[in-house]
């Protein structure tokens, strides 16, 4: 297997992973990157998966289904165009020969879903593969457009469950600017000093920071690190009428920091 992050837009992700004959893409915002790639490569799309509504993610699948006859999943609850497969936490389908748990993730919006593969052999390595959509992103979490603080926080939580080896394929390179952040909030959290560093070399060559691990997240992101204390307290300065002992206080203080950061 083969994943590769398509660029589109300013700085969306369409992911594709492919066996070199077959592929699924997920979150098609643009039709036309996913196009060229299936014109270079020879490959046929054989499958369309969403996260959730918004015009960024998908905003090609019409035009990629009509031309390819790929099959779309998506989120049971959200206004996707039809025909398309709607999924919901506990459901489960195989693409690519590969089984794919659905995942309930709500906060960004209300009825966002993420797709996670236990076992995936893809570009010389093998591990868990997760496609969160804008819930999680390498140092940070979607806004809460629809969906609750305490529902980020049981979202967040369900994510940071998954193995350590997890692959997460966010669908932002807002990598750096969500480090800038965390790093205002735990300036003195030495791996996300580290990571922050390879990053920024990976930008300046313009290579992609994703994916990201989950064990990697747990450590540098604070937004999965509510319960620690040095990220409680920071919240906690930042507005004190936030009970540092409550995880989902200290997220949304966090995200509303975020939001004007």
């Amino acid at each position: 297997m083969y994943l590769l992050p398509l660029p589109a837009f300013a700085d969306n992700y369409i992911w594709m992973l492919h066996d070199s004959r077959h592929a699924v893409v997920v979150d098609p915002g643009d039709a036309t990157p996913v196009a060229q790639a299936l014109q270079d490569t020879g490959l046929q799309l054989q499958a369309i998966l969403v996260t959730h509504h918004h015009a960024d993610h998908v905003g090609g699948v019409q035009a990629l289904r009509e031309a390819t006859g790929a099959r779309v999943y998506g989120p049971a609850r959200e206004r996707i165009p039809e025909p398309l497969a709607r999924l919901a936490q506990g459901q489960s389908i195989e693409v690519l020969g590969l089984v794919w748990q659905v995942l309930d993730v709500p906060g960004h919006t209300a009825g966002h879903i993420a797709y996670y593969c236990a076992d995936v052999e893809a570009n010389g390595g093998r591990s868990p593969l997760l496609f969160c959509g804008d819930t999680l992103f390498s140092g940070g979490c979607g806004r809460l457009f629809e969906g609750t603080p305490a529902q980020m926080q049981a979202s967040l939580d369900r994510l940071a469950a998954l193995p350590d080896d997890t692959r997460v394929c966010c669908t932002h390179e807002y990598t750096l600017s969500n480090l800038r952040f965390a790093r205002a909030v735990e300036p003195g959290n030495a791996a996300l000093l580290h990571y922050q560093g390879q990053c920024e070399a990976l930008r300046a060559r313009g290579e992609p920071t994703l994916p990201s691990r989950m064990a990697l997240e747990r450590s540098i992101n604070p937004f999965l690190r509510t319960r620690e204390a040095a990220v409680a307290e920071a919240a906690r300065a930042h507005d004190p009428q936030v009970d540092p002992e409550d995880a989902v206080a200290v997220l949304a203080a966090l995200r509303q920091w975020k939001n004007d950061f």
